[in-house]
């Protein structure tokens, strides 16, 4: 059940609000489900129709929204970004960061430009962010920045991956570092760690990459590594971005939170 007073009066920004389709991907959901527990949410994403159902969804809770369109790989629109979000609301309590892709490839067959491009999407994303918001952060007193990893940033989960692997992995660890350093500035950072989810990549882009556009035979396989025995989607990783970033948070920082029915622990 949402508080619909949670984050009243709170300011989130949430980096890959937007979706490949219809549904409940990560940001679609985070962003829905802190304006529905009281946030004034700035949605950011690279293109205006990936925004188009998390605006109608959080108008239709009558939640508050603000889009911004921006390449968080960039440096100088992210710094744009931030500032039009303080510019509209004066403050930012919650960044959360939910871009991210993967390509295939080890060291050996992939293109260097793939891996540049990798370390950009997944991992200087994150740090750009962090570095113009954790400013504001400090002078505001405090804040909570969690960031998106993947349990291909723990384990090997079936297919190589390199760059996507240990991008993921650097984000786990950059919330860790960055946790100590601001812990006296009262800036909390914490991750979450999604598995296999069924958000609407499933259908748009990883079946056509696996299984010859064979969704089901898709997510027959995800389920079979999942001793819950069924896939999550994006409302699970939410939840755990609502206690993260919540006061009930107050003395977790530095950590992470699985979201994958078991499957890393069955794997380990």
């Amino acid at each position: 059940m949402s508080r619909p007073d949670r984050f009243t009066d709170r300011v989130a920004i949430v980096c890959g609000a937007g979706c490949v389709g219809p549904g409940w991907g990560n940001g679609r959901a985070v962003a829905v489900a802190l304006a529905a527990e009281g946030a004034k949410v700035f949605a950011v994403d690279l293109h205006l129709s990936a925004l188009e159902e998390t605006i109608s969804r959080i108008e239709e809770i009558g939640g508050t929204v603000e889009t911004y369109l921006c390449d968080v790989t960039k440096s100088d629109q992210v710094a744009a970004m931030v500032e039009a979000c303080i510019a509209r609301f004066d403050r930012v309590d919650i960044l959360v960061n939910c871009v991210g892709g993967s390509a295939a490839g080890g060291a050996v067959e992939m293109d260097e430009a793939v891996w540049n491009a990798q370390l950009a999407f997944n991992l200087t994303s994150v740090f750009l962010t962090c570095k113009n918001v954790i400013p504001h952060m400090q002078a505001q007193g405090g804040g909570a920045i969690v960031n998106f990893s993947s349990t291909s940033g723990l384990r090997f989960t079936g297919s190589a991956q390199v760059a996507y692997a240990a991008t993921k992995a650097a984000v786990i660890q950059m919330g860790k570092v960055l946790a100590v350093q601001h812990a006296k500035d009262g800036i909390r950072f914490n991750t979450v760690v999604p598995g296999q989810l069924h958000t609407p990549m499933v259908e748009a882009r990883l079946a056509g990459q696996r299984f010859g556009g064979d969704v089901d035979a898709l997510i027959a396989s995800r389920v079979a590594r999942i001793p819950l025995g069924f896939m999550g989607d994006g409302r699970d990783s939410a939840a755990a971005v609502l206690f993260l970033a919540s006061d009930e948070a107050r003395f977790i920082t530095g950590t992470e939170i699985v979201v994958d029915g078991g499957m890393t622990v069955k794997c380990a």
